[in-house]
Order: structure tokens, then C-alpha cells, then sequence
């Protein structure tokens, strides 16, 4: 073939080529749209597969979670919040917030505002349960904000009651073990560790004019009945006087057993030594009466020491020293009495009645 028959032959082809290449791009192009399009299908049906898992995650937990608009109007709840009010779901969609609410509404409102106003709110509530019992929530309102503008709130209400339960048994067995650690297991009273702290409370409460007065008790003849009777008597005996020393003050005053047969009275107010002479006699005579152990009776007798705020120590402990000595020289005696602290040159006030020594 000539040049020229090659020239002609060009100039057909040319367009042909031409137009076979637009066909396979074109191809290519048509290929990767509908390749597109499957990819964003396959997208689409991903994304409503995993809103798929997250609805039914949110059916499956136990606690409640639903979703208000600004009109706090209904558009999700899940199925414990459902469960909880006994609403289908078409009843509780659309609903507003006051009329499923009932009287908690009014209770809520504060949160509901403050939430739709941008802050985020969590508070604890107790509600009556249908069977009558009472279930502790805690509740968080999470504002749900888009371009500065809240467009509603989350809701999540958690059922809190089987934690409320353990921290209620939590500080039953707190308050036990301090009752234990503070507290005589025998007559209830309060033990030798809170008698510094009683003084120095009622040191603290003092008023000017007036004075505290510390008695330091002990028991005459407590052993001997004890020898005799055995120690069941004995505790009932301690438990007996326990019980009239409680009788014998008054609501401010504390009396506390040291251990023993040995007791502490701490008076308030006290405005003179008459006063607390009048207090000590009493002790005494609610004290000595007898006391039926089984089908015994014991009579037991008791010496009491004095200190007196400020007038003999302003130290808690010099005030317990002080009484001590005080009821110590009466017990030398052998007959049940009262002595003032700082008295130990002078006869002690003593029972008229013989009383066991």
C-alpha cells in the first residue's frame, strides 16, 4: 500500500479510535457511579444495622432512657421507661413530659428548666412503686444541644435502690461497730472512751455563771454480792443502777460506767453546791434501794466524789482525778456518802441508814 492509501486508511480509523476510547470511559464512568451507589447503599444499610444494635442495646437495660424535645414532648423512650409508667409505645410517644409525669412534674419542673436552659442536671428521687414500695432513682437530665440552641434532653433514670439498701445496712453496721467502740455492752451507758470527750463538751456548752459538777460513783459491797449470788446477780445489780442513775438526772446530764462496779455523772448548769448536794443525795437514795435478783434481794450502797468546773480544775482530766480522790475517802468510811472535792480534812456527808460496806 502507498503512502497515500495509508493516509486515507489513518483518517478512517482515527474517529473510530476516537469514539472506542469515549465508549470505554464513558464505560469506566457508568461502572464507578453504579459502584457508588452501592457503596452508599452499603453505608446506609451499616448505619441502620448499628441504629438497629443501639435501640435494642437501649431495650435490654435496666434502666429507663427516653428523649424530650423543647416542648418536652415524647420522641423515644425505650422499653424500661415504657415498663415503668405501663404505657405502649404509642401512648407514651407524643405524650408530654406533665402528663406522664403526673405529681412528680411539679417536683421535676426545676431540672426540666434548668436542663432545656443548657445545664445538665442530676439529682436522686424517691418514688412509690405501683406494689405500694418505694424505689430510690437518680435521675440525669442531659441537654441536647445543636448550634447553641437546645433542642431537647436526654433522660436517664436509674434504679439506685439495691445501692441504697447497702449503704443503709453500710451505716446500721457503722453505727453497731461505734456502739461497740463507745458504748458499755452490759447497761448501754456510754464507756470510759467518751468521758474526757463528755467533760470537755459540757466544759464547752458552760455558760458563764454556771458550773459542771463530776460525780464519781462506786458501789458498796458490789463484790460480796457478787461472791454470793454469783455474776448474774452482779449484772443485774449494775444493769438496775445504771437504769436509776438515768432516773436520778436529767436529759442534758451523762452518765457513763467507767467499768466494774464504777460509775461518772457529768451535771450541767449547775448554779451552787447545794444544787448538786441535792442531786448527790439523790443518787444515793435511788441507788440503795433493793434490787431482786432471782428470788434474792440485795440492797446495794454507793460513795460519791465531787469536783466542781471551774471552782476545783478547768482540765477534764484534773476533774476526774479530783472526784476520784474525793469518793475514795468516803468509801474509807464503809458507809455510803457524798464528799466535795478538796474536803478531805472534813467528815463527808454520810447515809443515816446502815448500808452494806
Amino acid at each position: 500500500m502507498g503512502q497515500r492509501g495509508i493516509m486515507k486508511l489513518d483518517t478512517r480509523v482515527a474517529p473510530l479510535s476516537a469514539r472506542l476510547r469515549s465508549t470505554a470511559t464513558n464505560r469506566d464512568q457508568i461502572g464507578a457511579h453504579f459502584k457508588g451507589e452501592e457503596t452508599m447503599q452499603d453505608s446506609e444499610r451499616a448505619v441502620q444495622d448499628h441504629c438497629q444494635i443501639a435501640l435494642a442495646a437501649l431495650d435490654r437495660i435496666p434502666a429507663m432512657v427516653a428523649y424530650w424535645n423543647a416542648e418536652q414532648i415524647c420522641l423515644y423512650a425505650n422499653n424500661a421507661y415504657r415498663d415503668w409508667f405501663g404505657k405502649s409505645p404509642d401512648q407514651i410517644i407524643g405524650s408530654s413530659m406533665a402528663e406522664l409525669l403526673g405529681p412528680l412534674y411539679a417536683l421535676n419542673l426545676p431540672y426540666i428548666r434548668a436542663a432545656l436552659a443548657g445545664e445538665e442536671q442530676i439529682f436522686e428521687r424517691t418514688i412509690s412503686t405501683p406494689q405500694g414500695g418505694i424505689r430510690y432513682s437518680l435521675a440525669t437530665y442531659t441537654p441536647d444541644v445543636s448550634d447553641g440552641c437546645v433542642r431537647g434532653i436526654f433522660v436517664h433514670v436509674a434504679d439506685v435502690s439495691p445501692l441504697k439498701a447497702l449503704e443503709q445496712e453500710l451505716q446500721a453496721a457503722k453505727a453497731r461497730a461505734e456502739r461497740l467502740a463507745t458504748c458499755d455492752p452490759l447497761t448501754g451507758l456510754p464507756n470510759r472512751s467518751r468521758l474526757e470527750p463528755s467533760i470537755a463538751q459540757a466544759i464547752g456548752v458552760a455558760k458563764d455563771q454556771d458550773m459542771i459538777a463530776v460525780l464519781s460513783l462506786d458501789l458498796n459491797g458490789f463484790k460480796q454480792i457478787n461472791d454470793t449470788y454469783g455474776h448474774v446477780a452482779g449484772d443485774q445489780v449494775l444493769q438496775v443502777v445504771a437504769t436509776r442513775l438515768q432516773c436520778a438526772v436529767r436529759e442534758s446530764d451523762t452518765v457513763l460506767r467507767l467499768g466494774g462496779d464504777e460509775f461518772i455523772v457529768v451535771t450541767l448548769g449547775v448554779k451552787s453546791r447545794r444544787s448538786v448536794q441535792c442531786l448527790a443525795e439523790r443518787i444515793l437514795a435511788m441507788v440503795s434501794q433493793p434490787v431482786c435478783c432471782g428470788t434474792q434481794w440485795v440492797q446495794p450502797g454507793s460513795s460519791i466524789g465531787i469536783a466542781l468546773y471551774p471552782e476545783d480544775s478547768t482540765c477534764p482530766a484534773e476533774l476526774l482525778r479530783k472526784s476520784d480522790v474525793a469518793m475514795y475517802g468516803v468509801k474509807k468510811l464503809g458507809r455510803q456518802g457524798y464528799a466535795f472535792a478538796g474536803s478531805e480534812h472534813e467528815e463527808p456527808w454520810a447515809d443515816s441508814e446502815d448500808n452494806p460496806p
